[in-house]
């Protein structure tokens, strides 16, 4: 399991391998299973890995009937550990090694990325294998099959190999496509056989080179989950912050387990894990990298969620007292500032670095709080108006912060309506859904829809009201997507003010997840 052996009684299931391992699991996520028949299958293999000092190349095999082909496959560990014996504009060679082939002496043509057995001095007992780096015609003694491969990834790799270099080792690259016994699933009654393999979750170290797109990552995964949105051969990708704007931050290689956001065009927002190896992207900024658990990535199906740890921790201080968190930032060496109200029922609203790299790079933060009194947690009616949910959290940042800023406009009788920051109206709609048919409560939070001129507008009633809606509009212009737990917390505000929300569901869930972590 994730990497460990364990012993477990025969007739033993996925929940009792949990129990015993005490693995890292959030309940309802999937779990991958792979066979160990599975990796014995013996399937026609025609993509494989040669590593080198200077990176991965992937070749595929033309033809794994002809001469060559099979020559490459019954004796490509042989060829581990042999050095470049020579090299020129237009190919290298590793070798030398004893082959069984008949070298021919006719000159060949061959393209650029093209791989080849060839025989120096037309001698099998002096044969090496050779990788074309440009289109050219040349003499290398090949078999009458030429080229037998193609490098497919890692092009660039042959331009910087040099005499110093040398072939580390070449594995077969098996599409785990065609691999039929293997498995994700949530029924934790799964019975298991011996020598199964297990995967229960997967590990990130995030990139210190994209801070703002690994705190994207982090909210994204704030309740210890990644969510299945879509699933191809080359990736995954959860759509939950599609349309949350991303910087570009980082352009590097998308590796196997690379974790990407697109922060440009059609999905911007989306969160991308790559399956195999893709080329650098101008609209794909690199966040971070899977660095265990990438059986489990490969194994997801559509609509599974997958539990995660992320490295390092989120450092997460909205919606907390000073108090709370002095203890863990100067347990991790980093220094806190207090600004704002510093009262004991202080609660931190604004940080500065805002992104959990830049703190750590920094090795200290700026925390600006209110008094709690102006922390109003809310309970937001996701399935019945999800929609006009989305643009409240949006509007406010809920969809990446745990605590987001409303400005106060206007305050009339017991009614107050909010303007946001973000003026998400421009590309966002609001269509009528979840408007009342004959009361609003108070306390509930309604936003103008767009049967309404004052679109985008928030409101709250703090009594009920059998005619109107929380922003003074008639019930069929009116959303409502919430309430505040609390709503005498805003007796006392004045037009100009701000208040902060927090999400009562989010702050339960990332205390209990702390709580886990600090078990």
């Amino acid at each position: 399991m994730n990497g460990q052996i364990y012993t477990l009684p025969a007739g033993s299931t996925l929940g009792d391998t949990l129990k015993v391992s005490g693995a890292p699991y959030i309940a309802g996520a999937a779990v991958g299973i792979l066979k160990k028949a599975a990796e014995k299958r013996t399937e026609e293999i025609t993509e494989y890995a040669i590593n080198t000092p200077r990176g991965e190349l992937i070749i595929e095999i033309k033809d794994p009937e002809s001469s060559s082909g099979k020559l490459w496959a019954e004796h490509y560990k042989e060829y581990e550990g042999k050095n470049i014996h020579w090299e020129s504009p237009e190919a290298l060679a590793f070798g030398p090694f004893e082959a069984d082939i008949k070298p021919s002496r006719e000159k060949g043509s061959f393209e650029a990325f093209d791989v080849l057995f060839g025989a120096g001095g037309f001698d099998p007992h002096n044969t090496h294998l050779i990788l074309s780096r440009k289109k050219h015609t040349a003499e290398y003694g090949s078999p009458e099959d030429g080229a037998f491969a193609t490098i497919v990834t890692g092009r660039k790799i042959i331009s910087k190999l040099s005499r110093e270099d040398s072939i580390l080792s070449i594995e077969p690259v098996i599409e785990w496509e065609q691999i039929a016994e293997k498995k994700c699933t949530t029924d934790l009654s799964t019975l298991l056989e011996d020598e199964d393999s297990v995967f229960t979750y997967f590990e990130v170290e995030l990139s210190r080179n994209a801070p703002v797109g690994a705190e994207h990552f982090y909210s994204l995964t704030r309740e210890g989950t990644l969510k299945v949105d879509v699933v191809t051969s080359s990736f995954i990708s959860d759509d939950s912050l599609r349309e949350v704007s991303v910087p570009y931050e980082n352009f590097e290689q998308r590796r196997e387990g690379a974790i990407s956001v697109r922060t440009v065009g059609y999905g911007t927002g989306r969160t991308y894990i790559s399956r195999e190896e893709r080329p650098s992207s101008l609209v794909h900024s690199v966040v971070g990298q899977v660095t265990k658990g990438l059986e489990l990535i490969k194994l997801a199906e559509k609509g599974q969620k997958l539990s995660i740890e992320s490295l390092p921790p989120q450092i997460v201080l909205l919606g907390h007292g000073f108090e709370e968190v002095e203890p863990v930032l100067s347990s991790i060496g980093i220094e806190l500032i207090r600004d704002g109200y510093t009262g004991e029922d202080a609660v931190i609203v604004r940080q500065d670095p805002p992104t959990t790299l830049e703190i750590l790079g920094e090795a200290k933060v700026t925390a600006y709080a209110v008094s709690r009194e102006k922390l109003v947690e809310v309970e937001l009616y996701s399935e019945r108006a999800p929609k006009s949910v989305d643009f409240f959290r949006h509007s406010l940042g809920l969809k990446t912060k745990t605590v987001g800023k409303l400005p106060v406009y206007m305050i009339y009788d017991d009614t107050y309506l909010f303007k946001t920051e973000e003026e998400v109206v421009k590309y966002k709609e609001v269509l009528p859904e979840n408007t009342p048919a004959d009361r609003v409560l108070a306390g509930e939070i309604g936003v103008t829809n767009q049967a309404a001129k004052r679109m985008g507008t928030i409101g709250v009633r703090l009594v009920n009201d059998d005619l109107f809606g929380p922003t003074g509009e008639k019930f069929s212009s009116t959303n409502i997507i919430g309430r505040i737990i609390e709503p005498e917390r805003l007796r006392g505000i004045k037009e100009g003010d701000a208040i902060y929300i927090s999400e009562a569901a989010h702050r339960k869930a990332y205390n209990q997840k702390t709580e886990n972590h600090d078990e």
